[in-house]
């Protein structure tokens, strides 16, 4: 069956046996910028030459780049437009000849640029604060229209003035912030098409670093092997690098340096002086960089740089001793000799503030920038000795000793008086001071001792005392004798006396105390001790009537009581006392007569009361007074701390006990305890004493802690061998 189409051809041949036809297929196009696109001329009727015409009326000649003609058979010519653009647009024109004969057909060729591209970079990326330009060029014809969206929503730039969608299509953010970062849709509309087409533009906004040091000022110590830690904070995004400069030298990682792993810590190792300055910390990003200063100071510790041993000789003007000293910042000198102390500024002058006088003006203390002189004036020997130099600052101090040597005439001490009696030896001391050392002579009578004619004396020397020995056997041998001292600066003498001594005074009995088994006599030193010193004292008491019971106490230092034991309750005595010297014993003192007590209850022990061991313990010690006539039965002991009302229970001690010891008190704490004494008779009034414990140590001794430890593992041991015994 035949197609309509070769019909009609048939009809047309048929009746125009003579003419050619042509036809393009398709009738029309719309190419798109960038596509190809091929036109079909088909020709009826022989035609000897089939042509193709641009719009410019050029004909197309075969094998363009662009475009591109080709005839497939005797019938029909194709053009091939590749890659449109703008100016392929226009009336293209079809032409097919043979002979005289002609025809021709024309295709309207429209160039449309559909939605593209050309610039929509992302990420793209401002600095905050910045007027951000969101760059979407985009290309079509008709131009697009162009629609800004952010999180899922469509910008309305009359809503936020920030936001302005400029002629070109791009997005403006004024004063763009970090909250306005992340991704962007720019849209672009063609409405004659319906065409659409869209890129998400990712936004990063960059910060600005911030930065701050954690201190703006560091000190450090020179000279002792110690480092400084510099070290500043920065924030800002993307994360900053954080360098370190230090007079305009970026510092590294090295033998003088070292950063971590972030550099915002810098360690100056082994700080020196020369280190002290400023230092940078710069930290950058994309946005920019800051930076911050850290000022680091660095002090020396003192050092005395100079210092040296003076001689001076006594009753000389003056002598001036000096001190010098380095360091930063710069250290106070002072000076010390033994207990006192010299340095600038103390008791210092209205008129002269750097200036120290002592108040005899005859110590002078000056001192200028990191020097300083002590001057001594009217030199005496007791200036001799080790002077002490002080330097000091704020970060430390340095000691040194210094010398000074005083060269003078002997100085001859001791008590001129001497006593001793016959037969008895007896040093006689010249103490001599002297510089340099001096030779000591003893003379009698004009004449050097000892000699032939002195037999009974001899010579002891030690380095500063001289002994001259004297044993007197007949009254000759008492009286004067001199010491002679000399040296390269002079010689001194001093006469000494040796008196016979005497026996003691008789002591003066003052009263009896009677109680019923015990009496307390108080009396009265010797108004004499003969010249040498009382050695005891001898108690005599009796019955009247009867043989005198004695005995003899020390003379120790303000011995002026003595307790007599062992005596009879309601029973009359009398009683005298004597001293003993050296050379013998005084006449007893008149007697005094007394009767003691009856018998009656104990008098209060004296108790004494001491924090014992590791310090929640008590140690009560209790001396027994008189008995009252009657045998102590024993000791009552009761305590209590002094917070609470209730005593704790009572305890009975036997009566030849001195002693007892509180355990388990509780620590910080006063506790108040009396001891009672019991005979026959009945109780006596409480020896009381109050104390506190010490308070609990926060810290175990290594050695008890140890011992401790041992317990708790023995004992966690035997539990578990016995739990798995058991088991």
């Amino acid at each position: 069956m035949l197609q309509i189409r070769d019909l009609i051809w048939g009809l047309l041949f048929i009746g125009c046996a003579a003419a050619i036809q042509v036809e393009i297929t398709p009738t029309q196009g719309e190419i798109s910028v960038g596509d190809s696109k091929f036109f079909l001329c088909e020709v009826v009727g022989d035609a000897k030459d089939i042509d193709w015409y641009a719009p410019s009326g050029e004909k197309i000649l075969p094998n363009r780049p662009d475009i591109f003609v080709s005839r497939s058979d005797e019938t029909t010519s194709t053009l091939t437009i590749y890659h449109a653009n703008v100016d392929s647009a226009g009336i293209y024109k079809c032409v097919a000849k043979n002979g005289d004969k002609e025809a021709q057909a024309t295709v309207q060729v429209k160039i449309f640029q559909k939605i593209t591209f050309e610039s929509a970079p992302s990420p793209q990326e401002f600095n905050e604060g910045d007027d951000a330009d969101i760059v979407c060029d985009v290309v079509s014809s008709p131009p697009p229209t162009i629609i800004w969206k952010h999180k899922g929503s469509r910008i309305q730039v009359a809503k936020d003035v920030r936001y302005k969608i400029m002629d070109n299509g791009h997005l403006q953010i004024r004063g763009i912030k970090k909250t306005d970062e992340g991704m962007y849709n720019c849209e672009a509309r063609v409405m004659a098409r319906g065409e659409i087409d869209f890129r998400m533009i990712k936004v990063v906004v960059n910060v600005l670093p911030t930065i701050r040091a954690r201190q703006s000022d560091v000190n450090a110590t020179a000279d002792i092997g110690s480092s400084a830690l510099l070290a500043c904070d920065a924030d800002g995004f993307p994360e900053p690098t954080v360098t370190w400069a230090h007079n305009n030298v970026v510092l590294e990682t090295g033998d003088k340096y070292s950063l971590n792993e972030d550099g915002s810590e810098l360690v100056i190792k082994d700080v020196k002086k020369v280190d002290e300055g400023d230092y940078t910390c710069i930290a950058k990003n994309k946005a920019g960089e800051k930076a911050e200063e850290v000022s680091l100071n660095v002090f020396v510790q003192p050092k005395i740089t100079y210092l040296n041993n003076q001689t001076a000789s006594e009753f000389e003007e003056q002598v001036t001793l000096t001190c010098e000293a380095s360091g930063d910042p710069t250290p106070t000198i002072s000076w010390s000799f033994e207990n006192r102390v010299f340095s600038e500024g103390e008791q210092a002058s209205w008129t002269r503030p750097d200036k120290y006088e002592s108040l005899d003006r005859n110590i002078v203390v000056r001192s200028h920038a990191r020097v300083s002189s002590l001057t001594l004036k009217n030199v005496q020997f007791t200036y001799a000795g080790q002077y002490l130099c002080t330097a000091s600052n704020s970060i430390g101090q340095d000691d040194q000793n210094m010398y000074l040597e005083v060269r003078y005439a002997p100085k001859l001490q001791g008590n001129v008086a001497w006593y001793t009696w016959e037969g008895n030896p007896t040093n006689i001391s010249c103490k001599v001071e002297a510089h340099p050392r001096a030779t000591v002579v003893w003379y009698r009578d004009g004449l050097p001792v000892p000699s032939a004619n002195f037999t009974n004396l001899k010579i002891y020397t030690t380095p500063t005392i001289s002994y001259l020995e004297v044993t007197p056997s007949s009254q000759d041998d008492f009286g004067s004798y001199n010491c002679s001292a000399t040296n390269a600066m002079g010689t001194e003498y001093k006469e000494f006396l040796l008196i016979e001594a005497d026996v003691p005074t008789t002591p003066e009995l003052y009263q009896v105390e009677p109680f019923s088994s015990t009496a307390v006599i108080q009396f009265g030193e010797p108004e004499a001790t003969g010249g040498v010193p009382i050695i005891k004292y001898r108690v005599q008491w009796r019955l009247p009537g009867q043989d005198w019971t004695e005995k003899e106490y020390s003379a120790e230092d303000d011995l002026n009581q003595i307790t007599i034991l062992g005596l009879n309750p309601e029973t009359t005595y009398e009683v005298r006392i004597s001293a003993i010297n050296g050379k013998g014993e005084s006449e007893s003192s008149p007697a005094k007569h007394f009767k003691t007590e009856p018998v009656r209850e104990p008098s209060a022990p004296k108790i004494e009361v001491k924090v014992h061991n590791r310090g929640n313990s008590l140690k009560v010690n209790w001396i027994k007074q008189d008995d009252g006539g009657s045998p102590i039965k024993h000791y009552l002991v009761r305590y209590k701390a002094k917070y609470v009302s209730d005593w704790k229970p009572e305890m009975r001690l036997p009566n030849d006990s001195e002693y007892v010891v509180l355990n388990g008190l509780d620590w910080n704490t006063e506790y108040e305890v009396h001891v009672v004494a019991e005979n026959q008779q009945g109780r006596s009034e409480p020896g009381i004493r109050s104390i506190r414990t010490a308070s609990e140590p926060t810290t175990i001794p290594a050695t008890l802690g140890c011992q401790c430890v041992s317990c708790s593992l023995a004992a966690l041991l035997l539990s578990m061998l016995t739990a798995l015994w058991l088991s």
